[in-house]
C-alpha cells in the first residue's frame, strides 16, 4: 500500500531504491559506453517521452562536456531530436519504425545503440534493438520496472527495479550523468 506523496517520502523511496540497484552492472555499462567512445564509433539514443528527453540529455551532456573536458569529439546521436524525421516516420510508415527506420540510414557494425524505456516494452524501441542487434551494433538498454522485452534482447542492461516511473527516470538520469564524470575524468562534488 502506498502512502500520501510528500517530498520526505519521495526522497525515502529513492534512497531505498538506491539500495537495491546493481552497482556492478551500472559499471559495466559505463564501460560500454566507454569502449564506444574510445574506439571512435557513433553512440546513438532513442526513447519515448521522459525517455526521449533522457536520451537527448545524455547526448547533449556527453558531446558538450566531454569535448570540453579532453578535447576529444564524441560522436553521439539521440534519435529522438530531428522531429521532421520522426513525424515522417511515424506518418509515412509507422510509428514503431521511428527509431529502426533512422538507424537503417545511419548505424555501422560495433556502433552502440543506447535505448531507453520504463518498461522495456515500448514497440518502436524493442524494433530498433533488434534491428541494431541484427545489424551487428552493441545495445544497451536502460530499462526500469521488470526490464521488459530491452532486457531480454539488449546485450548489455541497465535495470532499474522500480515499478515507479519517476523513481525509474531519476535513476536513468543519473547514469547518463556517471557516464559523463568518467568520460571527463571527472570527481564529485559534495
Amino acid at each position: 500500500m502506498s502512502s500520501a506523496f510528500t517530498v520526505a517520502n519521495y526522497v525515502a523511496a529513492q534512497r531505498r531504491l538506491s539500495e537495491k540497484l546493481d552497482v556492478g552492472a551500472f559499471e559495466a555499462a559505463v564501460g560500454v559506453v566507454k569502449a564506444a567512445f574510445e574506439s571512435g564509433r557513433q553512440i546513438i539514443t532513442c526513447g519515448n517521452g521522459g525517455s526521449a528527453h533522457t536520451a537527448s540529455h545524455y547526448i547533449t551532456d556527453w558531446n558538450k562536456m566531454v569535448n570540453l573536458a579532453t578535447d576529444r569529439k564524441l560522436r553521439g546521436i539521440s534519435l529522438c531530436d530531428n522531429v521532421g524525421i520522426v513525424t515522417a516516420f511515424a506518418n509515412d510508415i509507422a510509428y514503431e519504425e521511428i527509431f529502426a527506420g533512422q538507424l537503417k540510414a545511419i548505424l555501422e557494425p560495433n556502433d552502440l545503440l543506447i535505448a531507453l524505456s520504463g518498461s522495456g516494452n515500448s514497440a518502436n524501441v524493442v524494433k530498433a534493438v533488434e534491428y541494431a542487434n541484427g545489424a551487428g551494433a552493441n545495445t544497451l538498454a536502460v530499462v526500469g520496472y521488470d526490464g521488459g522485452k530491452l532486457k531480454r534482447i539488449a546485450k548489455h542492461v541497465v535495470w532499474v527495479p522500480s515499478f515507479d516511473m519517476q523513481l525509474c527516470e531519476d535513476v536513468h538520469l543519473m547514469f547518463g550523468h556517471m557516464v559523463m564524470k568518467t568520460l571527463c575524468g571527472s570527481g564529485i562534488a559534495d
